[in-house]
């Protein structure tokens, strides 16, 4: 017991690399931000394209989601930072010479993207068809029923899921320090080097506990508060109120 103390729980050293760790949340959050902003755009665009009438821009869809979905981030972080860079000193090419946030950033992004459409497309064909037929018929373009009627409905089926996202991003932004990104698993690993004792890793667990438990609690309540709703508005329901103001029939 006392070694296990010693090595993974020496408060001493808790006490000193605690506000190290919380000086790094600030690039966990620069991280996780940027990462969550591209990634659900670029996803949100990507199920728009893999529900598209054109079979060449589902299948280009399709592709990437297949392909980054069954790429391992670590992998996809190091080719970017490694790889790329190493290709741009070698050729000219300065813009593959990426810093360790950025190609973080771009990793985050084209990962789960991947992942966050699917999401998107399930939440959009989760609305009853009938909802855009009913939008047509009130004369609204497709965007326009996919902009005013459907996709205001699915954003909120899909956040529950999201949210999962979130606290998967969270946890995988640690990935990042491996292309010297200065977050919290860096900085545990810098200090835990200097004292020559892993509890620097029990304080980053620590951080990491305390940062994603109200998350799982919030998801878990959003996905039994969206059990209990009822299944999706009757096609019955009037349209033409969803329409933003000074938006009518084209």
């Amino acid at each position: 017991m006392d070694q296990l103390t010693k090595y993974y729980f020496n408060w001493e050293i808790l006490r000193d690399t605690f506000p190290l760790l919380i000086r790094a949340l600030g690039i966990v959050l620069e991280l996780l931000v940027l990462g969550l902003i591209f990634s659900f755009i670029f996803g949100l665009i990507l199920s728009l394209m893999r529900l598209s009438r054109f079979r060449p821009i589902r299948w280009i869809a399709g592709a990437y989601v297949d392909f980054f979905r069954g790429l391992p981030l670590l992998l996809l972080l190091t080719f970017i930072y490694y790889g790329l860079g190493l290709v741009g000193s070698r050729s000219g090419l300065r813009f593959l010479i990426l810093d360790p946030i950025p190609a973080a950033v771009l990793g985050l992004t084209l990962c789960y993207a991947a992942y966050s459409s699917e999401i998107f497309r399930a939440g959009i064909q989760s609305i009853h068809h009938g909802q855009m037929e009913a939008a047509r018929s009130l004369g609204m373009t497709y965007g326009q029923s996919m902009r005013y009627v459907v996709l205001p409905q699915a954003i909120k089926i899909v956040v529950p899921p999201l949210t999962n996202e979130l606290i998967a991003m969270i946890k995988d932004t640690s990935l990042a320090s491996v292309i010297t990104t200065p977050e919290l698993l860096f900085r545990a690993r810098e200090k835990m080097g200097v004292v020559a004792n892993p509890t620097p890793l029990t304080a980053a667990a620590i951080v990491y506990v305390v940062f994603t438990i109200p998350l799982i609690r919030l998801a878990a309540r959003l996905e039994t508060r969206q059990g209990r709703r009822r299944s999706p508005v009757d096609v019955s329901a009037d349209i033409a109120g969803q329409l933003p103001k000074g938006a009518g029939p084209v």
